[in-house]
């Protein structure tokens, strides 16, 4: 498949051949929702804790006697009935990791990336030519782009003049290829792809490999 391709002014350049493995699948929204649900997951700190009534300071004495005084019967000063007591069934330090299949990640990744094809999210552009940092650069090439409600900018390679572009711009972000993820693709309006980048996507999640994988899935269905 092809994709348009403009300059950071927006003018028109010479459309790009893609690869369909990658820009062109049927977008899986159940790998997509998983991949975003153990991204998210593995975010979480898990250091939450609580003391339980074997850990709090103080003493293990009977407060008073079990009979004879018409009160209720009570035990330590440790118990979670107590102010100042252990808690029953409180947080307690453990991973939030999900692992997830490789197969299912790189599904997912591009199956968003096709979503957005298909929903003219997209925009491809020859080279971002930000040498310096430029917050104004950054803000004229989105708003050209028509994405600048928020924009997810990708590279081909780490850019700082990029970064430090966008840094300043509300909704804006800028990251290499290696690092795309779900969670950043789809917390943005409007994915904006460098020529470099969509080369550097294609090696990482398609090309013959995944080329390859898909015919024999369709062979042995």
């Amino acid at each position: 498949m092809k994709l348009e391709v403009v300059d950071r002014s927006g003018q028109a350049q010479a459309p790009i051949d893609v690869d369909d493995a990658v820009f062109g699948v049927q977008p899986n929204e159940a790998v997509v929702h998983q991949a975003l649900l153990a991204q998210l997951a593995a975010r979480r700190a898990g250091t939450a804790r609580v003391k339980t009534r074997g850990e709090v300071r103080g003493s293990t004495k009977k407060l008073r006697r079990q009979k004879g005084l018409g009160m209720a019967r009570v035990g330590s000063a440790r118990s979670p009935l107590r102010r100042g007591g252990g808690v029953v069934f409180g947080p307690q330090p453990h991973p939030y990791v999900q692992r997830l299949p490789k197969r299912m990640r790189r599904l997912a990744i591009r199956s968003v990336l096709a979503a957005r094809v298909r929903d003219e999210r997209l925009r491809v552009v020859s080279e971002l030519g930000i040498e310096q940092p430029s917050t104004k650069a950054v803000t004229a090439m989105l708003g050209a782009l028509g994405a600048d409600r928020s924009a997810l900018i990708v590279t081909g390679t780490p850019d700082r003049a990029a970064f430090l572009s966008a840094r300043n711009v509300a909704g804006a972000h800028v990251l290499p290829a290696d690092t795309l993820n779900v969670a950043d693709l789809l917390s943005h309006q409007t994915l904006v792809l460098t020529v470099d980048a969509v080369r550097r996507i294609e090696q990482l999640w398609g090309g013959e490999r995944a080329t390859s994988r898909r015919a024999a899935i369709a062979a042995g269905a």
